[in-house]
């Protein structure tokens, strides 16, 4: 467990600046909406209240704001224009409105198509575009099966906004899906243990396998995982309730 979502978390040299603050400002995030999805109606705490006023400098991934990053980097990634949200499957069928990851986005001032691929974040370069939109297809998620190029639900619009984030600031691929791989484990800590599990009885360690293959549709898409649940059998992790966050 350990290995797959470390209880300290971890630390991304990611900078994350007044985004938040934007948002706000924006209307993407409603701080009284998201507030009451994270804490119930308690003041957000200190340790998330920075990422909405300019003062983080730096992206903080624990088990305690998984929820929370879930729902920002959704929001980010539902508004921020993006070539992948104008083109392909979002809006093949004129159904782009009906998406989990559209219609589903509940925490911001106005109604979600609004808001959808209108405001300019994250500037990428042609080239920069390139690389988003090759690693997003190589990224999956187990509520899906489909990939971050295509993100239907909050978790691919989330890892899309990481992507998109990341190779703005020039991160590599390989820190890329290693930070993606981190917030998909937090997001789904039994598919994780579970996929980690697997790897095990193959005489693999899950921690040198790399999170390219890891996040592939064999292993992180719905159907993969599937597979692999089917290999391994039901197994009950101690001091794990299984929490997903939606």
């Amino acid at each position: 467990q350990e290995e797959v979502f470390p209880q300290n978390g971890y630390v991304f040299k990611i900078k994350w600046g007044d985004l938040g603050k934007r948002m706000i400002a924006d209307g993407i995030i409603d701080e009284e909406k998201l507030t009451k999805v994270i804490t119930g109606g308690q003041p957000l705490p200190t340790q998330l209240k920075k990422y909405l006023d300019g003062s983080a400098e730096s992206i903080e991934l624990n088990q305690a704001n998984a929820q929370f990053w879930v729902d920002i980097l959704w929001g980010l990634g539902l508004a921020n224009k993006n070539e992948i949200l104008e083109s392909d499957s979002m809006v093949a069928g004129g159904k782009t409105a009906n998406f989990a990851s559209t219609g589903g986005y509940t925490i911001g001032k106005s109604e979600p198509m609004s808001l959808y691929n209108k405001f300019s974040y994250i500037k990428l370069t042609p080239e920069q575009q390139i690389k988003v939109k090759e690693i997003a297809g190589n990224i999956y998620r187990p509520c899906c099966n489909n990939s971050t190029a295509f993100p239907d639900c909050n978790h691919g619009m989330a890892a899309l906004a990481l992507v998109e984030l990341m190779v703005s600031q020039d991160f590599s691929e390989d820190e890329i899906y290693k930070t993606v791989l981190a917030f998909n484990s937090y997001w789904f800590p039994q598919t994780y243990l579970d996929i980690s599990y697997h790897f095990a009885k193959n005489n693999r360690d899950y921690k040198s396998v790399e999170a390219k293959e890891i996040l592939s549709k064999t292993f992180s898409s719905a159907s993969g995982y599937k597979a692999v649940s089917t290999q391994i059998g039901p197994v009950t992790w101690p001091n794990s309730s299984g929490r997903r966050f939606s």
